[in-house]
């Protein structure tokens, strides 16, 4: 008896159309480091209906994830694909926030997590949009200088010497900044032995005199990956006592993301970031 085969079904236009309009989402979420529907809209030439349709269904797959601050969606650790876009402080990201929440409702002074990019920090995750203290909002992916921001502080202070010098040599060549680097709230040499011992990076206003801020590193490993910062007013608390408040406060929250990074992360993830190293 003659074995029969089995009948493929012709793949139709609508679902090629359909996979095409995925693969564009991505690339629009990937090229754009997160966006808004709209924004993909606009990128793509996709109508905004279509756009939530397709970010819905990717999100059931695990492939996006939407940001719990904002209406911007971005992909997740999932994305092989999209891995030459997909940096290390997203899986912090990813992590971070139910911890960020946290922290948030419990001071009720906004957080942000920053990361490194280039010669600034980069604003990555923010609870601006829910504190009711805050001064700012719309912070993801705002850049700030590196060496008067307490999270740029607080990774040059715990960086191994050799990387340190061959940031600040970048620095200089960037800004055309020379040493030494004097800011308006100290030498950096005396703020970065000072935020050892703190255990915290600090800024006392400076470039944005209505705030001051703390920043605790979070680490893989002997890598820091992100900063985890709290912003309060100047107008409403010292330095000394917000130091008093909050500092433990920061300091467990951002231990507690760096265990859950060792903990949360798969083999091949943990892979990644040797290999990143």
């Amino acid at each position: 008896m003659q074995r029969s085969e089995k009948r493929r079904e012709p793949i139709s236009e609508s679902s090629i159309r359909a996979l095409q309009r995925g693969i564009s989402v991505l690339q629009a979420l990937n090229q754009l480091n997160g966006a808004r529907p709209a924004d993909i809209a606009t990128v793509t030439d996709i109508p905004r209906p279509s756009v939530y349709r397709l970010l819905k269904t990717l999100e059931e797959m695990g492939l996006v994830s939407k940001d719990h601050f904002s209406n911007r969606w971005r992909p997740t650790l999932h994305v092989k694909s999209l891995s030459s876009g997909y940096r290390d402080e997203d899986w912090v990201c990813q992590i971070a926030v139910p911890h960020m929440v946290e922290l948030g409702r419990d001071v009720l002074w906004p957080v942000d997590l920053a990361a490194f990019r280039n010669h600034q920090m980069e604003v990555r995750e923010s609870t601006h949009q829910i504190s009711p203290y805050s001064v700012n909002h719309g912070m993801v992916g705002r850049q700030m200088p590196l060496l008067e921001t307490a999270s740029g502080r607080a990774m040059l202070a715990f960086m191994p010497e050799d990387q340190r010098r061959a940031l600040l040599s970048h620095v200089t060549e960037v800004t055309g900044m020379q040493e030494p680097f004097v800011m308006k709230d100290g030498a950096l040499p005396v703020i970065l032995a000072r935020t050892r011992e703190l255990g915290v990076g600090y800024r006392k206003g400076d470039f944005t005199p209505e705030t001051a801020s703390i920043s605790a590193p979070i680490w893989y490993e002997d890598r820091i990956l992100a900063c985890l910062t709290l912003i309060w007013s100047t107008r409403s608390m010292s330095f000394e006592r917000s130091l008093e408040l909050y500092r433990g406060k920061l300091l467990r929250t951002a231990d507690a993301i760096s265990r859950d990074l060792v903990d949360k992360l798969s083999s091949e993830e943990i892979a990644g970031l040797h290999a990143a190293g």
